[in-house]
């Protein structure tokens, strides 16, 4: 089946190919089928946002389209960045090390020991015929003070992984894809995939 990622970034088709692929959908960039939708994400919460993208490139192609919001909460900042992840700071100047750096700085009264932050992920498939199927997964761990790993993407390289005893940009992507937020809301949604008949049992 194919299913068109609502997303411009070739990470995340990469990460979460990895994974669909074992459930024979075949995911494409939304710019491979000469889309390009920002769509405004008006949502108060990663459910929210997740759909709003699916549905509008869903739209856009008429085929079937998968979707994720995800982001990083930190739990001594009130779960912000939260939904607000990519855009952090409001600073279109800013690339994802800046918006590392920037959590870093606002973090850095934060004492050890309370340094809580959970990845989230709501991952939405939308069909042409009004099929909804979301779920949602996420991965605890730590703040670090300084990045540590030259893999993954994001603010992976200051996300500690106490079993791993380590960043998730100093692992292996095959590693980070069996314990993140994203493969494991994709377990999820692969549940719900067989149950809805999409995927075979």
């Amino acid at each position: 089946m194919k299913v068109v990622l609502a997303s411009k970034n070739p990470h995340k088709l990469v990460e979460i190919s990895q994974i669909t692929e074992k459930f024979g959908m075949e995911l494409v960039l939304e710019s491979q089928l000469g889309v390009d939708i920002d769509v405004e994400e008006t949502g108060a919460t990663f459910e929210e946002n997740s759909f709003l993208k699916a549905e509008a490139v869903m739209k856009a192609t008429g085929l079937p389209a998968l979707a994720d919001d995800s982001g990083i909460c930190v739990d001594a900042l009130g779960g912000e960045p939260g939904i607000y992840s990519a855009r952090y700071g409001f600073d279109d100047s800013l690339d994802d090390f800046g918006r590392l750096q920037l959590l870093l700085k606002n973090t850095e009264q934060v004492p050890d020991g309370q340094r809580q932050a959970q990845f989230v992920c709501v991952i939405t498939f939308v069909t042409p015929d009004g099929k909804v199927i979301q779920a949602r997964g996420e991965v605890h761990g730590e703040l670090l003070r300084a990045p540590a790993g030259e893999g993954g993407f994001g603010y992976d390289p200051i996300f500690y992984y106490p079993p791993f005893g380590k960043s998730l940009a100093q692992v292996s992507p095959a590693e980070k894809n069996s314990v993140s937020h994203r493969a494991n809301a994709l377990k999820v949604f692969y549940e719900k995939l067989k149950e809805a008949g999409y995927a075979d049992k």
